[in-house]
């Protein structure tokens, strides 16, 4: 469901220099985030001067036309010179870029601008603990059942507190930030499996030259029980060890 017209308490802090954020340069891939944006209705902070910021939303993406339509929450708000976008990317990032208002287009309604689409963004993924790259060559997947049908994902990350799936689109679509994902078994190697419950907080598309299209699923773990949760952290710490 899209969310409703953002309000001030709905902005969201520019991402700092050190921060780790790393640098998306794929049309493709920027083009999806914003489409993502749009059909979210995800809140957009857009930064004019210093602090001084109003809130939007993006109306619409034209990837073919290379062009995103902004929502003002406060229509005939003045945006001049090079201003940040920010947003919230899936509940458990954000995004962020710069353009230069002076090139916006006035669409039909007076709330409504065009932009082109940026040409690079920064993504910060906020992770309440560093996740773990899954060993090469060693068997780390999930496996659940949803809507009648068995989904086998690849894990390639994973921490004491969440994990990191690799879906493909067609996975993909029966997913959204916010779904459930009951009794996923986690094999982490070897024999070993740990059972939990998962949220999806993120999905973001990415290419790969081998595989092409793909999905990132990053899934906090919102229900596991003591022991598997021990056993969870024995996996983590074996890992870090190796490390």
């Amino acid at each position: 469901m899209r969310k409703g017209p953002p309000n001030l308490v709905d902005a969201i802090d520019r991402i700092k220099p050190d921060s780790g954020a790393h640098e998306m340069r794929d049309p493709f891939d920027i083009g999806d985030a914003l489409t993502s944006l749009a059909l979210s209705g995800e809140a957009v902070t857009v930064y004019r001067r210093g602090q001084d910021f109003v809130m939007a939303r993006i109306d619409s993406v034209d990837p073919e036309g290379k062009v995103f339509t902004l929502d003002l929450a406060e229509p005939g708000a003045v945006l001049q010179g090079k201003v940040v976008f920010v947003a919230g990317l899936g509940g458990n990032a954000k995004i962020q870029f710069e353009l230069d208002a002076a090139s916006s287009i006035s669409a039909d309604r007076a709330d409504l601008l065009q932009f082109p689409l940026p040409e690079t963004c920064q993504v910060l993924n906020r992770r309440a603990e560093p996740r773990l790259e899954s060993p090469v060559g060693m068997n780390y997947g999930a496996r659940f059942a949803m809507m009648g049908k068995v989904f086998e994902m690849p894990l390639y990350d994973f921490s004491r507190g969440g994990v990191g799936l690799r879906a493909t689109p067609e996975q993909a679509l029966e997913l959204y930030v916010g779904k459930k994902l009951e009794g996923v078994q986690l094999e982490m190697g070897g024999s070993l499996v740990v059972t939990a419950d998962l949220e999806v907080r993120l999905l973001r598309p990415f290419r790969t030259f081998l595989l092409g299209q793909q999905v990132q699923v990053g899934c906090r773990i919102s229900n596991i029980s003591m022991q598997m949760h021990q056993t969870l952290g024995r996996a983590v710490e074996k890992i870090q060890k190796r490390r």
